[in-house]
């Protein structure tokens, strides 16, 4: 696989080969997929509704999507890697709970072999790594009640540049191997593959593996790792259990947003036995915020997606624990009826996926890409529930239940997602009505200016919300006063309660983020006193100078880049900052500019004063022939300029745009349509006027 960022460092290609036994040893987590928000067990109700498709291998492997663990995230070939790490994560798979939510699975990746096979041509475990062998590690863990995994390569050597032993040509003893050690799962990459066909290499260790396990008795879940290159959706739901549909995760939001577009088209493709793998889970790793990790975990829930922590689990804080055992999530991704969710709408960044659940629910996923709160909204009509009187709502994330007359919407914080599961529910009304919370505008202020918002506390429920006030909370030093009415004795169904506030943060307050609160208090119709909050983001800003002003010397309300930071008078680098080459394009080097790597987006505070931004741009020099980019400049949420598609043979192109009285600037990278293989962008010399 080509490597889809850096200039000369090699990525470890890999992928998530993965299995689930539960449905077969009966160990399925009674999770929330059984029940109804309001407690009633819907498993033999006329909701239920049968499987679309019986397993494609019909063996009652990974009849759900697998679970469990994979090291290589977090540890990749390092020397922590070892007997001692892998039964410890098995420890506490059951001392943290997460065996009994449903992960079964601990499994190894590359680097557990000695370079070189015995006399005899079979594996050989590193006695560094593991000095009692793998048969050991499997007993341990299968005395947890787990399952242990093992990973090897479609090639003649594994991913890793030590080069370890590969499979092929090696696939029956390889697998009666396993089998012999005690293994119940095997991820097969597909790195030094010699240019065999993928789906003759895969079928060959698939028919292996049946070989193995007729001779011991062992059933062995088999995960296709060759990167989605060959299509394996469409070919290989006969061959393995699941089968990577993209290239390697990375512990960043653009990685995962990229994986994430990738995937979801292929939900028809999903199925008991039969599933599409976006790889690992990174939650926990340190990339991305804990409201990023949640997305991740949604979204990968909703998708039907195999969830392997990534995360070295002895290391795991709390909030990360938290969100990687939440069952409720976790019965959406292991529902029977196997269905991957389905894109309802996605203008704008505004994401509405939806998952039909086995007792006739829906599993709804509100998703906001962007980097503002958005109002995210669809209907129980949309997402394919029937018509009724009312719904129940459940909170997957807030473990709340509400009732509805039919809206479905929350404002999303940005990169976040409101998870939801809702019902065409008899008993709607013992839950209180849902109160949708929202803000007019982006919260960005000057230090010591007043800013006026406008929020709103909308009854999107059956029954009306009474004693409704609102309130709003901020930093200590900071005025926060309602100009409006911020009580009503009541709202019915579609009521909303506006109220005007005066923000002020106070002088000399440095720039920055800053963190607000909004709250609503209400009575439900039964009396019960029920409290929402949306956590708000303000930022104090700088008013740009006068004039002209190179855009790489002015601060920035937020920054993102497909692969490494963005980076100031320089190209893109790698990992850490300050690392990158200066800016060429058609042989002509700039001393200012900015350097990003598709997708990547900047924002920058214009504040109205503002009338023009210009630069040079293109691919830069560095990527030799690589490379294919888009550039897009956007004043307030409207886009009023664009260069096509750029190629690296291409020489600079000037970009002009006309951003009279926008609050916010946002110059946008786009991957031009192939992947974002060596996409090296440079904004040089660019330049705001005000």
């Amino acid at each position: 696989m080509r490597h889809p960022y850096t200039r000369t460092r090699r990525r470890r290609l890999l992928a998530a080969l993965t299995a689930s036994f539960l449905a077969l040893a009966g160990a399925a987590p009674a999770v929330a997929g059984d029940l109804h928000p309001s407690g009633a067990d819907l498993r033999s109700s006329g909701a239920e509704r049968e499987p679309s498709a019986a397993p494609a291998l019909a063996d009652g492997l990974a009849l759900t999507p697998p679970m469990g663990f994979n090291n290589w995230n977090s540890t990749h070939c390092g020397p922590e890697f070892d007997e001692s790490m892998v039964e410890g994560i098995a420890d506490l798979f059951v001392t943290e709970g997460l065996k009994d939510a449903g992960y079964r699975y601990v499994n190894l990746d590359d680097c557990w072999a000695l370079p070189a096979r015995d006399a005899d041509g079979k594996l050989v475990p590193d006695p560094a790594r593991f000095p009692h062998g793998i048969k050991a590690v499997a007993d341990y863990v299968h005395a947890k009640g787990l399952k242990l995994g093992i990973y090897t390569s479609a090639g003649t050597k594994t991913c890793n540049s030590a080069g370890f032993p590969g499979a092929l040509g090696h696939e029956y003893s390889d697998a009666e191997q396993f089998a012999a050690w005690g293994i119940d799962y095997l991820k097969y990459d597909n790195c030094n593959n010699q240019g065999v066909d993928a789906k003759q290499r895969y079928t060959t260790m698939r028919d292996a593996l049946k070989a193995a396990t007729a001779k011991t008795g062992r059933p062995i879940v088999y995960s296709i790792c060759e990167w989605g290159q060959n299509k394996p959706w469409e070919w290989a739901a006969d061959v393995g259990h699941l089968w990577r549909t993209t290239g390697d995760i990375s512990d960043s939001w653009t990685s995962m947003l990229s994986i994430l577009k990738q995937n979801l088209p292929l939900a028809p493709y999903a199925g008991p036995g039969h599933w599409n793998d976006p790889d690992m889970l990174e939650v926990g790793n340190g990339g991305m915020t804990d409201t990023e990790y949640r997305t991740h975990f949604s979204m990968w829930s909703i998708m039907a997606s195999p969830l392997l922590i990534g995360t070295d689990l002895r290391k795991a804080s709390a909030a990360t624990l938290d969100i990687l055992g939440n069952r409720e999530v976790i019965a959406v991704d292991q529902d029977p009826l196997g269905k991957q969710g389905t894109v309802v709408s996605s203008a704008d960044g505004r994401w509405v996926v939806a998952k039909e659940m086995k007792d006739g629910s829906r599993a709804v996923a509100l998703f906001n890409e962007t980097d503002a709160p958005q109002r995210i909204a669809t209907t129980a009509t949309a997402v394919g529930l029937p018509a009724a009187d009312a719904y129940t709502l459940r909170d997957l994330w807030q473990h709340r239940s509400s009732n509805t007359a039919g809206t479905i919407s929350a404002t999303v914080p940005p990169h976040g997602t409101v998870l939801v599961r809702v019902f065409a529910d008899r008993r709607w009304a013992a839950h209180p009505p849902a109160v949708e919370l929202g803000v007019d505008g982006r919260p960005l202020a000057v230090a010591g200016r007043t800013l006026t918002l406008t929020s709103t506390a909308t009854d999107l429920g059956r029954t009306p919300a009474r004693d409704v006030s609102v309130a709003l909370t901020g930093p200590e030093g900071w005025t926060l006063r309602a100009r409006s009415p911020r009580r009503a004795a009541a709202l019915p169904t579609g009521g909303a309660l506006r109220t005007t506030w005066a923000v002020t943060p106070p002088q000399g307050a440095p720039a920055g983020s800053y963190d607000l609160t909004l709250t609503v208090r209400y009575l439900s119709p039964g009396g019960e006193r029920v409290s929402e909050a949306l956590p708000l983001t303000a930022a104090v800003v700088v008013p740009p100078p006068a004039g002209t002003s190179y855009l790489s010397d002015l601060p920035w309300l937020s920054a993102t880049s497909g692969y490494g930071p963005v980076e100031r008078d320089t190209s893109n680098g790698e990992r850490p900052a300050g690392d990158g080459h200066p800016i060429t394009l058609g042989g002509v080097v700039y001393a200012k500019g900015l350097g990003v790597h598709a997708p990547s987006a900047l924002e920058y505070y214009a504040g109205g004063a503002c009338t023009k931004v210009t630069a040079d741009v293109g691919v830069d020099d560095e990527k030799g022939a690589k490379g294919t980019v888009a550039f897009e400049v956007w004043a307030d949420g409207t886009k009023v300029a664009s260069t096509g598609v750029l190629t690296n043979a291409m020489p600079a192109q000037p970009i002009a745009a006309d951003v009279t009285g926008a609050q916010v600037v946002r110059l946008v990278v786009t991957d031009g349509g192939d992947g974002t293989d060596s996409d090296h962008a440079d904004w040089a010399n660019a330049r705001l006027t005000c």
